[in-house]
This record gives structure tokens, sequence and C-alpha cells, in this order.
């Protein structure tokens, strides 16, 4: 048992960074690290197969990386016989087995796991030190500065004002670099028949991984997913090779291809990082200053390196800082009145949609889809069919790899589903089947016609998409972004605005609710 003097750092699972706040200046004689594999975090939402493999064997890695080199580290496994099951029970074992002088903490990624350690300086009689995750650009506070007075929290605004901050692709005179803040204009391009993405690197799993899989398969063998393809990254140095492989071989043609979606290719030329940078085992920024780097040696055009930063420093840290400005209330928005209840192929993927059935596919195999599979695929069909939000945020949350609350929730609930009324996104993210034709070649082979507007046979994205619009009517003319789309509908005659709609409600009527059971253990 240590003594009086030493400092419990408890290290959460999104937080495997070397350089954490709370490790720095400490000494490793006077240090006692506490990881903790826990059940309330394991089952909050009964998380995909591969997520939790993902985040219990890269905290073991950690761990192990950290006792060679000479930390002091308590490791919970979520089998050990007295787990207590959450954070703060198994932080109230460990200060009793190492009566320490000090808990030094890192705040925690996700509003309901900060709020059970806001209350530790009242549980325990030690000192508690909660430290800003300095792992982000900007702080909560800085954040709440920027939103203050603002009517619109545009994120193009906000990440303007991070490339000052980090002079991320910026000339000497302040000025962006190209002459451009944003070249997503560049970055539209649909699938090409030459494309030829490199395959991603791929990671076998080692002992401790294996070890994590049966516990994953024993203990939560009825949760959604497979681990049969489970080959993420696990350790830093797994990480970097990825890492490096996306600069060599794919950063060239990321951008322009971003929003390209091709059945079966499910990597394309993503950088497939997201899940590493979550965890804390890569630093963003130093990303970025590779990304820029890459097109300041000719590796990659500025659009394409625009394109990574902007999701990076652009967009990461302002749903984090929306995230914290919003919480707790933004879990229960529902401005559009959504109640329809979660299809069940969203689990099965059993659907004679083309596009959907793939990207449930990609999302059951892999854990994975990539950002406009998730928005313009995903969410699209979620938003235009009604969806409660609380059973889509479910689903997202359990899903997929890199799914925090703080990230997954603002996308879900502004981004995709409007449901928080226009804070987060200047408008609806609504399409019918023309925009997936445009962007996949999910259409060619589909059971449904793209082409085929209402009635048997047409794509039910195309009668859902007016279905949206006609009854969200009062809401949403008067925004600028959308308003004029109804000047179309206005110009229908009865008989086809009838035809949309009894087609919608006729697709509608054919959804089978999912089992409950399938997010959350009744």
């Amino acid at each position: 048992m240590a003594s009086q003097s030493c400092v419990l750092v408890p290290i959460l699972g999104d937080q495997l960074t070397r350089t954490l706040a709370s490790l720095r200046g400490q000494t490793k004689d006077d240090t006692v690290i506490l990881m903790m594999e826990v059940w309330d975090e394991a089952t909050y939402v009964k998380h995909h197969k591969q997520k939790i493999t993902l985040i219990f064997s890269a905290m073991r890695h950690f761990a192990t990386e950290l006792e060679d080199a000479g930390w002091s580290v308590d490791y919970v496994k979520l089998t050990d016989e007295d787990n207590a099951g959450s954070f703060t029970g198994e932080v109230a074992r460990a200060v009793e087995r190492h009566d320490p002088a000090k808990i030094r903490v890192v705040e925690a990624g996700e509003w309901r796991v900060q709020q059970a350690i806001e209350e530790w300086p009242d549980k325990f009689a030690c000192e508690v030190e909660i430290l800003p995750d300095d792992r982000f650009i900007a702080t909560h506070a800085e954040f709440r500065d920027w939103a203050d007075d603002r009517k619109h929290l545009t994120m193009e605004h906000f990440y303007r004002d991070m490339r000052r901050k980090t002079g991320l692709l910026m000339t000497e005179d302040g000025k962006p670099e190209g002459g451009d803040w944003n070249y997503d204009k560049d970055n539209r391009e649909p699938p090409k028949d030459e494309m030829d993405p490199p395959p991603v690197p791929k990671f076998e799993p080692d002992d401790i991984t294996r070890e994590v899989m049966a516990l994953v398969e024993e203990k939560f063998g009825d949760h959604f997913g497979s681990l049969e393809t489970f080959e993420w990254p696990v350790t830093r140095d797994e990480a970097e090779k990825a890492v490096d492989a996306f600069f060599a071989e794919r950063i060239e043609k990321f951008g322009p291809f971003q929003d390209a979606m091709v059945h079966g290719s499910d990597d394309m030329y993503h950088s497939m990082l997201s899940t590493s940078i979550n965890l804390g085992l890569l630093d963003p920024v130093d990303l970025c200053k590779r990304a820029e780097q890459a097109y300041k040696d000719g590796r990659a055009p500025i659009n394409s390196v625009e394109g990574f930063i902007r999701q990076i420093i652009g967009w990461r840290e302002y749903i984090r800082g929306f995230y914290w400005l919003h919480m707790p209330g933004l879990e229960s928005d529902n401005k559009l009145n959504a109640q329809r209840a979660l299809p069940d192929f969203f689990w099965t993927g059993e659907t004679d949609m083309r596009c959907l059935a793939d990207c449930i596919r990609s999302t059951h195999e892999n854990a994975h889809a990539h950002h406009i599979q998730r928005l313009m695929v995903l969410g699209n069909f979620c938003l235009l069919a009604g969806i409660n939000p609380r059973d889509v945020q479910d689903w997202y949350l359990a899903v997929y790899a890199d799914a925090y609350e703080w990230v997954e929730l603002p996308n879900v609930s502004g981004m995709i589903l409007y449901a928080d009324g226009g804070n987060l996104a200047t408008k609806p993210y609504a399409a019918s089947g023309n925009y997936i034709n445009k962007m996949s070649d999910y259409c060619k082979e589909c059971s449904y016609s793209v082409s085929k507007k209402t009635g048997d046979g047409a794509c039910p994205f195309n009668p859902l998409y007016w279905h949206f619009m006609d009854r969200h009517r009062d809401r949403l003319e008067s925004n600028h972004r959308v308003g004029r789309i109804y000047s179309n509908w206005d110009r229908m005659d009865d008989e086809k605005k009838s035809d949309y709609l009894e087609s919608a409600q006729k697709f509608l009527d054919t959804l089978t609710p999912a089992d409950s059971s399938w997010a959350r253990n009744e």
C-alpha cells in the first residue's frame, strides 16, 4: 500500500495519452495510476462489440506501456470479483487501498461522467483536483465566450478563429493559405470508375486483444456487431502506422472524394483515425500539422488538407464546445416532435433499400460508416421518417467505435435531426433520392427506382422528402436556405401532392419498430 503522500490519478478510457494533464508534473515514486473497466460504461447503451473491445484492449495496452515506463498502475478488470461497476465505486475502493493525499483527474468528456466526478470532493476525505482537458484547442470558457451574444453559432466562423489561434494554413500576414478559408466546393466529387483506394492498414489482434474479444463475446454476446473483422489500432504505435499510411497513400484524394459512397467500399480515401484520436492515442493538432506539411511539400492539394484540418480543429472542436454549452437539455430536444420508433432494420440490416442496407452492413461488420453515410443516408432517413431523437441517439452512440456522447449527441440531435430547432445547423439536411444517386453507386442495382417519384417501386426517399417538407412547413418556410423549396411544392397540382404524401405514408406504415432491448438493457 502506498503512503499517505501518494497521488491517485484515475485515467478514463478515452484519456490514453502519455502527456495527459493529470500525469504532467507527477513523479513515478508517489503516483498510483488507476484504470477501470466498469459495467456502467460498457452497458449504459449496448455498445457494439468492436467498440467495447477497442476501448478495453487499448486501455490494457496503455496500462502495460505505463508499467513498462516505470509507473505504478492499479488496473481493475471488468471481471475482478469486487468490481464496483462504476467509476465512483472503483475510485472509492482505490482510496481504501492506497490512502492517497490527493486524487488528480482530468475532466470527463461526457456530461454524466463529469457530474459524478464533481461529487468526488464531497465523497472522499482527500483533496480532489479536477483538471481541464487541454488536449483540445478551445477551453469550455473560450467557447462560451465565443458563443455569447451570437444569434447563430456558425461553425465556419469558429473554425476561422481556430485557424488564427493555431496558425494552421495561415500566411505570415494573417491570411488563409491559398486565399480561401474553405475549399468545400472542391470536395464534392461523386465516385469515379477509375477510383482505386488503397487498403487501410489492419492490425491483427494480439494476445491482449484476443483475451478482450473472448470477454466481450462472453459478457456482451447479445450486443450488436461482429468481432470477426476486428482490426482497429489499439496502441499508439499501431495508430501511428495508420497515420503514416494515410499521409502516404490517401490524403491526396481524400478531399475530392470525401463525400462519395461506393457499395462495399467501406473506407474509401478516409483517414480512419477518429477512433485513435478519440481514445487519446493520437494528438489532433499534430495530425493537422502533418497534413499542413504534406501541402507545403507538394504531396497533397490544399482542398484535401484544408478539408482534413477543418474536420479536426473546426468541426470536432465546435461539436465539443456546443455539447457542453447545451447540456443537459440537448439530449431531450425534439423541436420537430418526431415520435416514430426506430425501424428494426437499423439493427438487422434487412431492407431492400440498397443504400441503407450497405451502410448498416458496414456498421455491423466494422463499427464504422463514413460521415456522409451517417448524415445523408442513415441520418437523412431518420430525419425524413420522423424517428424519435432518443432512439436515433442511442443507435448512433451504440454502433460506432468512435462514438462518445460529446461528439455523437450534437451531431445527431443538431446536425442530423434538427431536433434543437436550428441552434447547430442552419437548415435540416433533408434530401431526396437524387442526392444519394449523385454521390454513390447505390441506386444502380437497388430494388427501388430513384427516377420514380411516387407509387410502387419508387425510391422511398423521394416521397418521404416531400412528406417531411409538407408537415414542417410552418417551421421551415421562413428559413432562407429552405423557403424557396416550397415554391416548387406550390407549383404541383393537388393530385401530384397527394401522390407524394400517400406514397410516403404507405411506406411509413410498413416500418416495423425495433425492440428497445437492442439499444438498452430492459
